[in-house]
């Protein structure tokens, strides 16, 4: 069976350097950073006080309070989301046959907030004064299912759950339904809502996260550097609606991309550590290419996982090493989480939605806070300041704890 060719026809984007996709674009080649003092709560006494928090954004300018008492933040980010890369495409949800269009979401600790509120309420005052909608908000599936809701897609519905790999894993997942077809339409990315206290105590605790810069926040994030101690913790969702070519062409679509390869692995080497050298990422790299009928030469840019902890940065860098050879010298490569921080089970979503930015436009956003070179970190990491370049193939990797590699291959539209 012939795998039919499956394209990107709308963008939706909630980080926190820009609340739709024309702002966290522009964010990013200006090299905006959304790190801050945390606003959620008195984070006095933790050891980490910053995050990646949305600003600027109220839900109750898309929802009336009574829907909001039914919604955690992370759904409310998904269907954000969703609706703009919807309203993106110019796909009318009424004229299509919606047995054939799906949801398909990644986040990696679903409605942790509502968990955490309502584990409150009951310590508080007690088991009866729990929500009713506690666990219909909470459950990691109920993104996806409310997309469904909102707009009648009656098809494969269901959440991944692959830590930070998660947004990429959804978008692969999707991506196959099409390919094989199962559906004509998806709408598909990752949302996360974990800027919480549990989150960013157990994060801060297992010294996961930047702790060294809680003065000066926007500085935190320095994936590659040197100096880098840790990630810091963001927010957001990132969708994109994929279709088949036919479906796209027949209804006249703008497309902006074409999703061609996806390859996913998992090191089985350590729960939070990546394996040495980056076996696992080399073979997820690899995949992804033999799937995109891809040579390493033919890959423009590389929208980094990187995290800005000491193992994740060492280990990418060597598997892009490995797999691309000489050509890595002259590989662009750039993590955006120095912007955004990192967005767990969204991550991967909001990069491919800054990969398909990045073809569109021919620019390549940068790495910021990239002062001091680490000799086991040696390729271009496009430092500081955007740069202009032919993108005609980019390449995005995720990967997460418990040893998940997921990397997509997104190409420049060609009949």
């Amino acid at each position: 069976m012939s795998k039919r060719r499956v394209v990107i026809t709308g963008l939706g984007a909630l980080a926190p350097n820009g609340n739709s996709v024309v702002n966290f674009w522009s964010g990013l080649l200006a090299g905006k950073s959304g790190i801050q003092r945390v606003s959620y709560f008195d984070a006095e006494d933790f050891s980490v006080k910053i995050a990646g928090e949305l600003s600027d954004f109220n839900a109750e300018d898309y929802f009336d309070r009574k829907e909001l008492r039914k919604l955690d933040p992370f759904s409310i980010y998904g269907l954000v989301t969703a609706a703009e890369a919807i309203t993106h495409s110019g796909l009318d949800v009424n004229t299509i046959d919606r047995d054939r269009a799906g949801v398909i979401i990644g986040s990696g600790v679903g409605g942790i907030q509502t968990l955490e509120d309502q584990h409150m309420v009951m310590q508080n005052k007690g088991s009866r004064r729990v929500s009713p909608f506690f666990v219909p908000k909470m459950i990691a599936n109920i993104a996806a299912g409310q997309i469904a809701i909102k707009f009648g897609l009656r098809g494969p519905n269901f959440t991944v759950v692959s830590a930070c790999s998660s947004g990429s894993d959804a978008i692969g997942q999707a991506f196959r339904k099409i390919q094989y077809d199962e559906t004509d339409v998806m709408i598909t990315g990752g949302t996360e809502a974990s800027v919480t206290p549990l989150t960013i105590a157990g994060f801060g605790n297992m010294k996961a996260l930047s702790s060294s810069h809680n003065d000066e926040p926007e500085k935190a994030s320095r994936p590659f550097d040197k100096d880098r101690d840790g990630f810091v913790l963001g927010e957001g969702a990132g969708m994109i609606v994929l279709e088949s070519l036919d479906h796209a062409q027949a209804r006249g679509a703008n497309i902006l991309a074409e999703l061609s390869g996806y390859g996913a692995t998992d090191d089985a080497f350590h729960i939070t550590q990546p394996a040495e050298g980056g076996a696992g990422a080399v073979k997820a790299i690899t995949l992804a290419l033999e799937d995109a009928g891809a040579q390493p030469e033919e890959i423009n840019y590389i929208n980094a996982h990187g995290t800005s902890t000491h193992f994740n940065d060492k280990s990418e860098s060597a598997a892009i090493r490995t797999v691309f050879g000489a050509y890595a010298d002259v590989l662009k490569v750039s993590s955006t989480k120095s912007m955004t921080g990192h967005l767990l089970g969204a991550s991967g979503a909001i990069a491919a939605v800054a990969c398909v930015k990045a073809i569109q436009d021919n620019k390549v956003p940068p790495t910021i806070n990239y002062t001091t070179p680490d000799p086991e970190c040696d390729l271009d990491y496009v430092p500081n300041t955007a740069q202009d370049l032919e993108c005609n193939a980019v390449m995005m990797n995720a990967f997460g704890f418990g040893g998940h590699n997921a990397v997509l291959v997104i190409r420049a539209w060609s009949a």
